[in-house]
């Protein structure tokens, strides 16, 4: 249950970005404020130990965040979220399911093996039937806490820190305060909500099962952009939407049962 509040969290985010407008920069500042805002506020109440390398690691994980939530906005931008979500989604999935694997060794039997393989081959069908990409930042920023096994609680703040400076650094260029950054922390404020259950669940179920249901989101923010947003598509592409959503769903509990 816990390594499914991400994907409900993170779901919804794009959608707000894109009702409360602002443009690609402004809502990525807007974000990592809402994600700073509440992240600080978490580490008043639970006063986790921030050693010198939680600190330096949680920074780096979120400038690679901010890496990769901008050119995700840029795209959605572009082509709209219902395109760009399991493009950015697909790779993702598969590169951080294997790097859990080979990495962490995750998979640690011949079913497990059998019923992962599986849960990735139905996600790649899946976003092929939507169209499909990666995105090295959101794969860096969610792996190197688990590698250098930096407690999730502790790597919270200083995560955001670092989203902040990406943030910054990303968007100083294109004057990026106004009042739709303001009005853009509140999806920040949703999408650190998810980040703490993900790192929650991480030690749980692990990094291979923790980040793929959390990108379960992509069921939520595809069928968003399409009723909520508006986003036209013809029937033959609402076909292969709901088939590739199907097979996602599928290859969650797949994914659930590689872990157990």
């Amino acid at each position: 249950m816990i390594a499914i509040l991400p994907a409900i969290f993170w779901g919804s985010i794009v959608l707000f970005n894109v009702k409360l407008g602002g443009g690609p920069y402004i809502q990525t500042l807007g974000t990592t404020i809402g994600a700073l805002i509440f992240s600080l506020v978490i580490y008043i109440i639970v006063q986790p130990d921030l050693s010198p390398l939680i600190f330096i690691v949680g920074i780096i994980s979120g400038l690679f965040w901010a890496l990769g939530q901008s050119n995700q906005l840029k795209s959605i931008e572009l082509m709209g979220v219902s395109k760009t979500m399991p493009i950015s989604t697909g790779m993702q999935l598969v590169s951080t399911s294997l790097f859990g694997v080979i990495v962490f060794k995750e998979w640690s039997t011949t079913t497990s093996i059998l019923l992962g393989v599986l849960a990735l081959i139905l996600i790649i069908v899946g976003i092929i039937l939507r169209h499909s990409m990666t995105t090295l930042g959101y794969l860096i920023y969610v792996v190197i806490a688990r590698l250098i096994n930096v407690d999730g609680w502790a790597a919270l703040f200083p995560q955001a820190i670092g989203m902040f400076i990406g943030g910054l650094i990303l968007t100083a260029k294109h004057k990026p305060f106004n009042m739709y950054t303001i009005k853009n922390i509140l999806p920040g404020s949703i999408w650190a909500a998810g980040n703490m259950f993900l790192f929650i669940s991480q030690p749980k179920v692990g990094v291979a099962t923790s980040f793929s249901l959390s990108q379960m989101g992509i069921v939520i923010a595809t069928l968003g952009g399409i009723f909520i947003l508006g986003e036209n598509k013809t029937k033959r592409q609402l076909v292969g939407i709901t088939v590739g959503i199907i097979l996602i769903i599928l290859s969650a509990i797949l994914l659930g049962l590689a872990k157990a």
